[in-house]
């Protein structure tokens, strides 16, 4: 890439917004080390001059900050790579309008945020970015916790056990058949003694009246 459009591009690149001719995907993306991630780029419009550009900005925006060249891919070349580029682990794909940075084995030192770009006559035109972060260990995603329902106490009335074997015990019984069959002699003596009393009335008032 010559000097002049890297200072051109270095200049007006943090101040630039992504355009929605040059659409990104994913926005943002955390990789494992040593896995292979996918940048996509497409082209909406058709780029004049069929280049597009890939850049690496490993800071946040600041002084600090600059943008790396990694590659681009051209129609006649293929994929052009920068300097110090490990090309191994590079690739750059194309299909129809669509681009694709194939990273390989990525390390933490990969992380940042990785822009498309094409060159115009004279506009340069950016994708959004996407933001690459590359750890040692994925974090896990918190599982919902679950609502326990608290259980409905259930009223459990304690059974009836019907005693097998006679009803009353013999030493009830005995006692209750006396008690009885006294009741019943004294009821007879009673009734008895009423009936000797209503004759001896009887007798008595006949007497007075003959």
């Amino acid at each position: 890439m010559q000097p002049r459009l890297w200072l051109l591009v270095a200049a007006q690149l943090a101040a630039l917004r992504g355009s929605s001719a040059l659409v990104q995907t994913p926005a943002s993306l955390t990789a494992q080390t040593n896995q292979t991630v996918m940048l996509s780029c497409e082209a909406k419009t058709p780029p004049t001059n069929s280049r597009i550009y890939w850049l690496r900005q490993r800071l946040a925006p600041s002084a600090d900050s600059h943008h790396e060249f990694l590659a681009f891919w051209d129609l006649t070349k293929g994929t052009v790579y920068g300097k110090e580029v490990e090309q191994e682990r590079l690739t750059v794909l194309r299909d129809s309008s669509r681009y694709t940075l194939s990273l390989q084995s990525v390390k933490p030192s990969d992380s940042g945020v990785y822009f498309c770009m094409t060159v115009g006559n004279p506009d340069l035109t950016f994708g959004k970015g996407t933001q690459l972060s590359v750890v040692d260990v994925l974090p896990t995603t918190p599982q919902p916790t679950k609502k326990t329902t608290p259980k409905k106490k259930v009223l459990r009335f304690p059974n009836l056990v019907t005693q097998k074997g006679p009803s009353c015990a013999p030493l009830i019984v005995g006692p209750l058949v006396a008690v009885v069959l006294l009741l019943l002699v004294s009821l007879g003596v009673a009734i008895h003694l009423h009936c000797l009393q209503r004759r001896a009335r009887l007798r008595l008032l006949k007497q007075f009246y003959k």
